[in-house]
Order: C-alpha cells, then sequence, then structure tokens
C-alpha cells in the first residue's frame, strides 16, 4: 500500500518565490515613487495656505515686512525669506526623506521648483515638479 505525501515541492516552492521577486522588483519602485509624491503636497499645501496670510498681512500693514515665519510639516520648512514692501518669496525647503527638493511661490503666484535632489529629477521655474521627468503638480 502506497501513502501519497502533502505539501509542496522544493522546484514549486522556488517558483513561487521567483514570482514574488519579480512582483517586487516591479512595484516597489512604483510605490515609493507614489509615497514620495504624496510627502511633496506637504510643500504645494504648504505655500499655497501661506499665500492668503502673506496677502492677509500685507493688507492690514501695507507691507511684506514683518510678516511672520510659519511653521513647519513633518516633510519641509517653510520660510519667508526678506520680504519687502511689496515683494516676498515665500520657501518650503525639504527635510528628512524630502531632503534636496526646494519650492518657491511669490507675491505674484509664480511658482518655482529651485532645487531638486539629484540629477535624475528636472527642475523648473515655471511650476512646482513632483515627478523626475519635470511634470509639474496642478
Amino acid at each position: 500500500m502506497r501513502r501519497s505525501m502533502a505539501g509542496f515541492t522544493l522546484t514549486e516552492i522556488l517558483v513561487a518565490v521567483a514570482i514574488v521577486g519579480i512582483l517586487a522588483g516591479l512595484a516597489l519602485p512604483q510605490y515609493n515613487a507614489s509615497v514620495q509624491r504624496g510627502r511633496l503636497t506637504d510643500a504645494y499645501a504648504g505655500l499655497a495656505g501661506m499665500q492668503p496670510d502673506a496677502e492677509r498681512y500685507w493688507s492690514n500693514n501695507h507691507t511684506y515686512v514683518g510678516m511672520p515665519a510659519p511653521g513647519a510639516s513633518s516633510n519641509f520648512t517653510f520660510d519667508v525669506g526678506t520680504p519687502t514692501t511689496s515683494t516676498y518669496t515665500l520657501t518650503a525647503t525639504g527635510k528628512g526623506p524630502m531632503t534636496g527638493f526646494t519650492y518657491t511661490l511669490d507675491q505674484s503666484g509664480k511658482r518655482a521648483t529651485t532645487h531638486v535632489p539629484d540629477d535624475s529629477w528636472t527642475k523648473t521655474d515655471g511650476c512646482w515638479v513632483n515627478r523626475k521627468d519635470g511634470s509639474c503638480a496642478q
């Protein structure tokens, strides 16, 4: 009488591990890029939220000088630079995993990406970049 054994062969396990490895190799870079784009929204939201505050400050004081500095988020620090009576440049500088990113917004609403983490990213003076190819956030 012959008994049959239950279980998997070594070949079946190796094939399953190889398939999981290939899927992880394809999915992980996309996941990391998605997480990074999600962290970039801290900068966009922070800068866009600071602009009305700056205009409100100007309408009350008729100058941007003395405008208070905003707080930091978990991924970016924000700065008002050196405002004048009629101009300002708001800056979001990446920290932690977002180190290397710097975005700006001025009194006329001009958005710019002034620094990116490495040469694989494309920066531009006309928008806030959110992808390596230089695509812009809206």
